[in-house]
């Protein structure tokens, strides 16, 4: 059995909004949402689907298999921690994150001006350079204004060991 030198990752997740809810994206409590995620964890649409991209690039499931949301202890979970753990098994099985891309799909509000401080925190947790990580947004064009989604591809590197 051989083993690639790299691996690619792909992930998704999306969040129902409402009103009296918080709204965080790659961590970052985002200012003025009028709607926040409806979620077992803290709803961070963002970063579930980089943690899922993390471990379907070595095959190792979803993010479901290690928090699922039938569990009580994962109530209200930061997903930092879930990307810290999805981490954990990709480098316990000898690879790296190399760049990931993200984006996140939002009607309002806008994210352009949060766009440097999600990609610095993206690039903080799976400790890469902020040039190894976009990030972009999109809008539904009003298809789905109660709705948060994003979609992650990470490029996975075998670390010399």
């Amino acid at each position: 059995m051989s083993v690639l030198p790299f691996r690619i990752g792909y992930g998704e997740d999306a969040h129902r909004l409402e009103v009296g809810r918080p709204l965080v994206l790659c961590g970052v409590p985002v200012p003025h949402a009028e709607l926040g995620a409806v979620a077992h964890s803290d709803g961070d649409a963002a970063l579930h689907a980089v943690a899922d991209a993390l471990l379907s690039g070595l095959a190792l499931g979803d993010i479901g298999q290690y928090f699922p949301d039938t569990a009580p202890e994962w109530r209200g979970l930061d997903s930092r921690q879930i990307v810290a753990r999805a981490l954990e098994l990709v480098q316990a099985r000898g690879y790296a994150p190399a760049n990931v891309a993200l984006v996140v799909t939002l009607d309002r509000p806008k994210l352009g001006p949060l766009r440097a401080e999600l990609a610095r925190t993206l690039a903080e947790l799976l400790a890469l350079p902020e040039t190894e990580v976009g990030v972009s947004f999109k809008t539904s064009e009003g298809l789905a204004p109660a709705h948060v989604q994003a979609r992650a591809t990470v490029l996975l590197t075998q670390v010399a060991g």
